[in-house]
């Protein structure tokens, strides 16, 4: 393997990182018990336990819930149907986006790409912006703004894919250019649309999708979320392989008997699948695919039997822990977790790019 494919200082061993996967495992549940105690009511750690006990003893075995925790009393509420839900919903919207970086920066052999970068949340804020000024969707029932946006999402995804095809098979170079496009013309469109229709309501509406919320969280969508994230990280785990080829380019990859096109196009499919039900969820949070991908990369090398398990974890943890801060930063007020993941992961990108460097597809990024 080529010398940029691995960091310059030593690699970890791999009973470390085996190591790393179980605490990271092991945080990721305690920190749902954990986090559910945080908000503008402050929770013990042992009623939240408690509820959690009685509730999943309920739906497994069928026990009773003691009626001083049954629904309708306020900590089983709070608990399990306001709380729980969103960090569950953070959890799963954070693996997706943490995959989707990974896989997009070795589509397009940069460590500088993000979920994003394709047009993906560009499309997707286009599909609201049609859905809330002008009503397009309102057929799809009474969450037809959610769909637009995912909708808007995948049809981008698979623009992207049939204009970089124009004119020879697609690379990553016409992929990144051919994203760069399309969100500028979708960001000009919701632009021009929003200037043209000015309607404070629908701004402000506009303006909670682009910025990302949890708030909206149920466990009917957490459990098509938690599928959706599984999903994606049992399919990338079985391809890093590929993924690490990617990075050394199409001509070294056909040497070794694999042709990347097909591969390309399979990986930006499932990864406009994981981001549109995201923005479905959530709305549009940047920075998560970007920086975690970057920053487990820094710490583990370039290896994607790595790192696509690790940025799963990294990610769920990362977005659960960023909607506490969301929650509780301002007392009585709750800050959008878009602008909070920019405000927190900015800072670390840039002090991460200025204070190292690794090998990355072949050089030194």
């Amino acid at each position: 393997m080529k010398q940029g494919m691995i960091p310059r200082k030593r690699r970890p061993a791999d009973g470390l990182v085996a190591a790393t996967v179980v605490l990271l495992a092991a945080g990721l549940g305690v920190s749902l018990v954990v986090a559910v105690s945080f908000g503008t009511t402050r929770l013990p750690v042992g009623q939240v336990y408690t509820v959690l006990r009685y509730e999943l003893a309920h739906r497994l075995l069928g026990q009773p819930i003691p009626e001083a925790w049954a629904p309708g009393t306020a900590v089983h509420d709070v608990v399990w149907l306001i709380r729980l839900p969103r960090l569950v919903l953070a959890a799963a919207v954070g693996s997706s986006l943490s995959l989707c970086g990974v896989a997009m920066q070795a589509i397009v052999k940069n460590p500088l790409a993000d979920p994003y970068i394709l047009g993906v949340s560009s499309g997707a804020g286009l599909g609201v912006t049609l859905a809330v000024l002008l009503g397009v969707g309102t057929a799809l029932g009474g969450n037809y703004v959610g769909l637009m946006a995912f909708a808007g999402a995948l049809a981008i995804s698979f623009a992207v894919v049939v204009l970089a095809n124009v004119g020879g098979r697609a690379n990553s170079v016409k992929l990144l250019l051919a994203g760069s496009a399309l969100s500028a013309v979708c960001g000009a469109g919701s632009q021009f649309l929003l200037y043209i229709h000015s309607a404070d309501r629908a701004a402000t509406e506009i303006l909670r999708w682009t910025m990302g919320s949890l708030a909206a969280a149920d466990w009917p969508v957490n459990g098509v979320m938690l599928t959706v994230a599984a999903g994606g990280t049992a399919f990338f785990l079985t391809q890093s392989r590929t993924l690490n080829l990617m990075l050394l380019g199409d001509e070294t990859a056909v040497t070794l008997g694999t042709d990347l096109y097909r591969y390309r196009l399979v990986y930006l499919t499932v990864s406009a699948l994981l981001v549109g039900f995201s923005v479905y969820a959530a709305g549009a949070i940047g920075f998560v695919g970007l920086v975690v991908p970057h920053v487990v990369r820094l710490l583990f090398g370039t290896d994607h039997r790595r790192l696509v398990p690790l940025c799963a974890l990294s990610g769920a943890l990362f977005l659960l822990w960023a909607d506490v801060l969301c929650r509780t930063i301002l007392p009585g007020n709750e800050i959008p977790v878009g602008i909070l993941t920019a405000m927190l992961g900015a800072p670390v990108f840039l002090y991460l790019m200025v204070r190292r460097r690794y090998g990355f597809g072949g050089g030194e990024a």
